[in-house]
């Protein structure tokens, strides 16, 4: 086990607009916490704190005035639990990857399931987001898998950045959940879905061709040398060859054509005396 966590390398590249202050900040929270809170109790902390953003999402009406807390929260347990296990040297960075991205999945899909069960935002819209979503996802996990850097922001927006959008879109919703396009009116999240959509493909696109092209140059093929070719000896190949057009011409013609078989003994001399017969021909011996 330890030699398999050993072999785990990851490198964190947070670039957000945040991520300096931020960083910051939760070293310092992490310091002031007491011995007893662990970090698998800041991420299932997270994980809640969304879940129930959803349900207020659904719920609508004053339940709306929780969403804001339940999202600190949120960034309290899922920014603060990584912190914590560095700052304590008690990381597990397969155990942390793997259950941070799974809750991350399935917090994703109770927030914006509690946008369309809301009405908030159109059963289309909402699918099309998650769908946008998790092939990001899936495009961040293989490139931390085959490249080992995990990327957490995109054109300097990250996860802190989106809440704060997500916080600020819920106080318009408190004052109107609809807003007018091109002349149409249209609900406040289709139009946010429809930006985060757009994003998503962007950003999916531009990492997949980017890590893809940074594979091929780092396993670049190279040609075989000469002396790594495989080479044939003549004497196989001409054997091989000469038994093939014997082969060719035998089945080629017709019976009448074929050569009889001719007896050995018409074109011998005569017997070729065995080693025996040397030895006990006095003929044989040179004195």
């Amino acid at each position: 086990m330890e030699a398999r966590t050993a072999d785990f390398r990851m490198v964190r590249e947070h670039t957000s607009v945040l991520a300096a202050s931020e960083k910051r900040l939760l070293v310092r929270m992490a310091g002031a916490l007491p011995r007893w809170v662990n970090s698998d109790h800041l991420t299932s902390l997270g994980a809640v704190a969304m879940a129930g953003v959803g349900a207020c999402f659904w719920a609508g009406g004053s339940a709306l005035l929780l969403v804001i807390p339940l999202l600190a929260l949120n960034w309290f347990g899922d920014s603060l639990d990584g912190t914590l296990a560095r700052v304590r040297n008690r990381q597990r960075p397969r155990y942390g990857y793997y259950v941070d991205h799974v809750l991350d999945a399935v917090g994703f899909a109770c927030l914006f399931g509690g946008l369309m069960l809301g009405g908030h935002m159109s059963l289309t819209m909402g699918l099309a987001f998650l769908a946008a979503y998790y092939l990001l996802v899936v495009e961040i996990s293989l490139a931390t898998h085959a490249r080992g850097t995990f990327k957490l922001a995109f054109l300097k927006v990250g996860p802190t950045e989106l809440r704060i959008l997500l916080a600020a879109g819920t106080v318009q919703l408190m004052r109107t959940g609809v807003v007018t396009v091109l002349g149409h009116q249209w609900l406040l999240f289709d139009v946010g879905a429809a930006v985060a959509i757009a994003g998503f493909l962007f950003a999916f696109v531009v990492g997949a061709l980017r890590n893809g092209i940074a594979l091929y140059q780092e396993e670049r093929l190279h040609e075989p040398t000469a002396t790594h070719k495989c080479r044939r000896p003549v004497h196989v190949l001409s054997r091989v060859w000469r038994s093939s057009l014997l082969l060719t011409i035998c089945s080629s013609a017709p019976k009448s054509a074929q050569p009889r078989s001719i007896s050995v003994s018409r074109f011998s001399s005569r017997p070729r005396p065995t080693k025996w017969s040397r030895r006990q021909s006095p003929s044989s011996r040179p004195w």
